[in-house]
């Protein structure tokens, strides 16, 4: 097996396909190094199996030992991960508020820091651990009425989304023996965010302060919605600084060029689908590293399942045949001529 992402020596990996010859024969079976923490950056238009790669990570992932992955999931198109029993889905993820610093509440409910509401959300933030705290400590500011009453709306926007608990998921329960998905499908962006956030931040703690053995796995599938939100600080952080504690990022996305350069510049794999759009092509070929030649963007894959894998530990670029689901994939899109339709009485 020729595993990706390490350059010797042995340890826990994920299966991932096979070598594709140019004439489509496969070749050698071909694995991911999951011993070691890394920044794995996924791309492809959509229907040609970004998701399902996805999938074939995480299913790996939840087989290997001493790894925790946890698939975000906007789509709502990973429950089916839980079919042979390797994970569990979370369908209404709830998450401790006081992972979020003052400083992010404004841009959550979409209030300008500097304005009026937004300056009181803030100090009542930095002072309140729950909802219940924050709404006490803005009754009980010295601050205008006007202020103080769109930094409760604004507020109470964020309690209905029903996504903010003490007892919200911690490192300890997504760090379990199992994959967690964590399905934000249906809540508002914004919500979504929050739930990344304090997911990442909640790992990258728990590794830092030795409280979690497990080295874990954030997967994370539409990625550009999160790096372009609340979350972003936190992606961040695990891109640049998730290896010293061991903290794993897998961002996915059909649109690359909506990331920040970050997002390619540390990713040390990298697995390319399809791409078609102009701009897309470009984010990806300026990502490229210098020793892979132009055909990365020149010779794309063309079928859905063929990937081209950029490995930096080796300094090499593979053509991959991403290996079949062993549990059902749900990402396909609905066909109308699947539909029977009704027949009237007569």
């Amino acid at each position: 097996m020729v595993v990706i992402g390490r350059d010797s020596g042995a340890g826990e990996t994920v299966e991932f396909g096979h070598y594709r010859a140019p004439d489509g024969s496969a070749g050698a079976t071909v694995g991911l190094d999951c011993e070691s923490p890394h920044a794995a950056l996924v791309v492809g238009k959509r229907g040609y199996g970004k998701s399902y790669t996805l999938g074939v990570l995480a299913e790996g992932l939840a087989a290997a030992a001493g790894v925790a992955p946890v698939v975000v999931d906007p789509m709502g198109v990973f429950g089916t991960l839980a079919t042979d029993g390797s994970a569990t889905v979370v369908t209404e993820p709830r998450v401790d508020p006081d992972a979020l610093p003052p400083t992010a509440w404004c841009e959550l409910v979409g209030l300008d820091p500097e304005s009026p509401g937004g300056a009181v959300l803030w100090r009542a933030a930095a002072a309140g651990t729950t909802i219940d705290e924050i709404r006490e400590r803005l009754a009980a500011l010295d601050c205008d009425r006007a202020a103080r009453r769109a930094a409760r709306n604004h507020l109470d926007l964020a309690a209905s989304w029903g996504v903010f608990n003490p007892d919200g998921l911690d490192a300890t329960a997504l760090a379990s023996g199992t994959a967690t998905v964590l399905d934000v499908s249906g809540r508002p962006t914004a919500a979504a965010n929050a739930v990344v956030r304090a997911t990442a931040t909640a790992l990258y703690r728990a590794r830092v302060q030795g409280t979690v053995d497990r080295l874990p796995w954030l997967l994370l599938d539409e990625a550009h919605a999160f790096f372009d939100g609340v979350a972003a600080p936190a992606l961040r952080t695990l891109l640049t600084r998730g290896r010293q504690p061991g903290v794993s990022l897998v961002a996915a996305t059909q649109r690359p060029s909506a990331l920040p350069a970050v997002a390619a510049s540390q990713a040390d794999v990298l697995i390319a689908h399809r791409l078609t759009d102009r701009r897309d092509r470009e984010a990806l070929a300026r990502a490229r590293p210098s020793y892979v030649d132009s055909a990365l963007t020149e010779r794309m894959p063309t079928e859905p399942g063929e990937v081209r894998v950029v490995d930096d530990a080796t300094e090499r670029c593979h053509a991959v045949q991403v290996r079949e689901r062993r549990t059902p994939h749900d990402g396909d899109s609905p066909n109308a001529s699947a539909v029977v339709p009704e027949r009237s009485l007569k």
